[in-house]
């Protein structure tokens, strides 16, 4: 928790200094439509993740052994969760993220965003000293993910999409897979097939774009309906 008030101090600090603006220009307030816009990202994600699930137990014939429902775990698990996806939201698409868009525009500053994210979760991942190949793989991964979410800010002026869209994700698949230091919270791999090569490489690269790729494509369908993710005439840069 000071690990986010210092985060919320360094944010407000960076808006008053460069831009002469407070938190509000991040959408911190939890208002009515912010919660909303929350309740849409981890809607949207847990919907796209769960086809996911269901996708590699038909292709690889997973055998999924129940884990029980503990209520304790899972509720320790949700703030856990919540913690680390706000922690990180404020870092990649927070004040910073506003300021670049003001300062490069908004397509430089996504792009940088997003490879920052990427590149963060090689650290994170603790895997700097693997192939090169499963590095550029993590930030490209991690990389569009952080590429959809900075868009999703970009479009509403507010960490909650985003922030839905992060915790969904981290939430649903660590009830099926191991992650630390909370996985498969429902559900275990008891026995599963897995591809031949080239196969497992290209489901590989599937596995890690499907959700991003069918969340962009869902974000931009409601900017065009002017559904959640619309700004107003006077927000356009």
């Amino acid at each position: 928790m000071l690990g986010l008030l210092v985060i919320l101090l360094i944010s407000w600090g960076l808006l008053f200094l460069v831009e002469k603006k407070n938190l509000g220009a991040i959408g911190i307030a939890p208002t009515p439509k912010h919660l909303a816009q929350f309740l849409a990202g981890f809607a949207i994600i847990v919907i796209f993740c769960s086809i996911l699930v269901y996708i590699e137990t038909v292709l690889k014939a997973v055998q999924w052994e129940s884990k029980g429902f503990h209520t304790k775990v899972l509720f320790k698990a949700f703030i856990y969760h919540i913690k680390s996806a706000l922690t990180e939201d404020l870092v990649f698409r927070g004040a910073l993220l506003y300021v670049l868009i003001k300062r490069l525009g908004h397509r430089w500053a996504i792009f940088l965003s997003a490879l920052c994210f990427g590149v963060y979760h090689v650290f994170s991942y603790g895997i700097t000293t693997e192939r090169w190949v499963l590095i550029g793989y993590v930030i490209l991964i991690t990389g569009v993910t952080g590429y959809v979410w900075a868009y999703a800010f970009y479009k509403t002026k507010s960490i909650y999409i985003g922030l839905g869209l992060h915790l969904g994700y981290n939430l649903l698949m660590s009830c099926f897979y191991e992650s630390q230091p909370y996985g498969e919270l429902l559900f275990g791999e008891l026995a599963k097939t897995d591809l031949s090569e080239p196969y497992e490489t290209y489901y590989a690269f599937f596995r890690g774009l499907f959700p991003s790729v069918m969340t962009l494509l869902v974000l931009i369908l409601l900017n065009r309906s002017r559904l959640i993710l619309s700004k107003n005439k006077s927000e356009q840069e």
